[in-house]
């Protein structure tokens, strides 16, 4: 197995558009290069445009979400 390595923050995701960004903020808060998130006292992800969103401590697998344009007939990542 690969060793994974810690990133200096823990932004969650980019927005291409708008330049903002989700981070997630707490003690013990760590995302590395693999995607996983590791918030072993929760969490706090913050983004400009709203309000502070609380996550339960825990392990979690970041992903990009998928919408699905019907008339296009494909499917694209959500975009901020």
């Amino acid at each position: 197995m690969a060793k994974r390595k810690k990133l200096d923050r823990a932004i969650l995701a980019h927005g291409e558009v708008t330049g903002h960004f989700h981070e997630a903020h707490g003690p013990g808060v760590a995302l590395y290069d693999d995607g996983t998130l590791e918030a072993p006292q929760g969490a706090e992800v913050t983004h400009q445009e709203h309000a502070p969103v609380t996550i339960p401590p825990g392990t979690y697998e970041r992903s990009i979400v998928q919408e699905y344009d019907h008339f296009a007939e494909e499917s694209r990542a959500v975009r901020d």
